[in-house]
C-alpha cells in the first residue's frame, strides 16, 4: 500500500487527543455521539472539537441508530464531513440522510464470515463507503477485537471500504498488507484506558499505517 493511506483515529474527546491525531497524520477524525460509548460526546462538545479541525482533515460523525431529530441536529450543530451509521440502520434510511443532508455517509458492518461480505452488496448506491469491523458485543464497535482478515482478501468490494475491529500500532502493518485495504480505523487500539487515548499510541499507528 502506497503512502496513501487513509487513517482514521476515531472516539477523539480532547483536543490534545485531536491535535495528537492531526499531527500524527490522519486523514480523518471520529467524534462519537453515542451515550453507553465511554468515548461519547454530547453533539455540543463535538461541535467545539470539530471547529479546531483544519480543512485538510475530514471530521467523520458516529452514531447509532440514531432517530430523526437526532440525526438532523447533529448535521446542523457539528457539521461533519462525514456521518458514519453504527448500527442497525437499513441501505434506504441511511441513503435518505445522504440525500437530505448532502454529507458523505458511510456504514460499518460486523465481519463474521464470507457471508457477511456478500450482504454488504445491499448497500451499493446507498453508501460512500463500508468500515469492515469486528462483529458487535455489549457495544457496536470500539471492542478492541478483529476478525479473520482472510475472508477480506478475495472479495470482488463495489464500494470504497476500510478495515477496522482491534487495530493497533503493533498490528496494522499487517492488516494493510494482508487485506490491501485503502483506509484503516482505530480507535480503542490507540488508548490507554476505555476512552483515553494515547498520543504515543496515536503516533506510533499513523506511521506504522504510512510506512505498511
Amino acid at each position: 500500500m502506497s503512502k496513501d493511506t487513509l487513517i482514521k483515529i476515531c472516539g477523539l474527546s480532547t483536543p490534545d487527543a485531536l491535535s495528537a491525531a492531526i499531527g500524527a497524520g490522519a486523514t480523518h477524525v471520529g467524534l462519537v455521539h453515542f451515550e453507553p460509548s465511554p468515548r461519547h460526546l454530547s453533539l455540543e462538545d463535538a461541535a467545539r472539537l470539530r471547529a479546531m479541525v483544519p480543512a485538510h482533515v475530514k471530521t467523520v460523525l458516529l452514531t447509532v441508530n440514531a432517530d430523526v431529530q437526532t440525526t438532523a441536529k447533529a448535521v446542523e450543530l457539528v457539521k461533519p464531513d462525514v456521518i458514519q451509521f453504527h448500527g442497525n440502520e437499513t441501505p434506504e434510511w441511511i441513503n435518505l440522510v445522504r440525500e437530505k443532508t448532502k454529507v458523505e455517509t458511510w456504514k460499518a458492518l460486523g465481519v463474521k464470515d464470507s457471508e457477511t461480505l456478500a450482504k454488504s452488496a445491499r448497500f451499493e448506491g446507498a453508501v460512500d463507503r463500508l468500515l469492515f469491523d469486528a462483529p458487535a458485543k455489549a457495544l457496536p464497535g470500539g471492542n478492541g477485537e478483529t476478525f479473520r482478515w482472510d475472508v477480506l482478501k478475495d472479495f470482488d468490494h463495489r464500494i470504497p471500504w476500510g478495515l477496522a475491529g482491534g487495530l493497533t500500532p503493533e498490528n496494522v502493518a499487517d492488516a494493510i498488507r494482508e487485506t490491501g485495504t485503502e483506509m484503516v480505523d482505530t480507535s480503542s487500539g490507540v488508548e490507554s484506558t476505555p476512552g483515553v487515548k494515547d498520543v504515543d499510541k496515536i503516533a506510533a499507528f499513523c506511521k506504522a499505517a504510512l510506512e505498511a
